[in-house]
């Protein structure tokens, strides 16, 4: 199974991603910004997760 960083990470990305659509869409600067710190935060995570999954030999 996957590391939870890695799920929790790729959850993150795809929030943001939709958020910073919706801000696109509606023309909110600060929810697209907010999206662009999701999506950052979760590719974060993600390779975390990866890096504990690759130390444990999956």
């Amino acid at each position: 199974m996957a590391d939870d960083d890695r799920v929790e990470g790729s959850m993150k990305k795809i929030k943001g991603s939709l958020k910073e659509g919706a801000g696109k869409v509606l023309g909110d600067s600060k929810m697209e910004a907010e999206g662009k710190m999701d999506k950052a935060e979760g590719k974060v995570q993600n390779t975390v997760g990866g890096i504990k999954d690759t130390l444990r030999g999956k």
